[in-house]
């Protein structure tokens, strides 16, 4: 049995995942489900799966950062990214993070049982659209050469402050959420500024909603 966590902050997704896993093949199970990624790391170590389905805009903690964590926990843990965005710099970030798949939420309902299948496997899967902008082998393995999306720049903290920005929260409320003190999230504030050139709150933003780090 391949046994996976959904995460999506929208339940008429994760149910609509659930009922094709559950109408159409007998060998996948949804253990557990999530609305951020935050939620998604606890669940991972109270009852880890064997494939994590995670879409890339979740609140709190954006898929591709909950998935940089999973692989920190575990390099053999797997994933699948969720998104609407057809976008270069998505995939290219996803594959080079570890990621084994990627697949466009308008594909997902044909995509998504043949996408667990050949990651339980260990092999890549991307869906047909996007799958010009990575640079797999017909083996499902990836060839060196990627290049790696700008916002690596930025360290994991500074991401996870951006998005948390980008969403609406203050300083304060940042520090409540991340247990750091106001002046630590000062620092990484102005950080994010010079090492992004930006100037105002508007500016990162605008950046993170641009670079799918979060959306409104």
């Amino acid at each position: 049995m391949i046994r996976i966590i959904l995460a999506d902050d929208h339940a008429v997704v994760r149910d609509g995942i659930r009922a094709i896993v559950e109408k159409r093949a007998q060998d996948i199970s949804v253990i557990g489900e999530a609305a951020d990624g935050r939620e998604v790391l606890r669940l991972a170590k109270e009852t880890p799966a064997d494939i994590y389905i995670l879409d890339v805009a979740m609140p709190e903690l954006n898929g591709l950062e909950t998935a940089e964590r999973l692989l920190r926990m575990n390099r053999k843990n797997r994933i699948i990214l969720l998104s609407m965005y057809d976008n270069r710099a998505f995939v290219e970030q996803a594959i080079n993070t570890g990621v084994k798949s990627y697949i466009l939420k308008e594909s997902a309902a044909d995509d998504i049982l043949h996408a667990i299948r050949e990651v339980h496997e260990g092999r890549h899967y991307l869906s047909p659209k996007v799958s010009k902008y990575a640079d797999i082998g017909v083996h499902g393995r990836k060839k060196p050469g990627i290049a790696k999306f700008d916002g690596r720049r930025l360290t994991s903290r500074e991401r996870e402050v951006l998005q948390l920005i980008s969403e609406g929260c203050c300083n304060k409320e940042i520090a409540v959420k991340l247990n750091r003190s106001v002046n630590t999230i000062h620092v990484h504030r102005n950080n994010l500024m010079q090492k992004l050139d930006l100037h105002s709150q508007a500016e990162l933003v605008r950046y993170a909603l641009k670079e799918g780090l979060s959306q409104l």
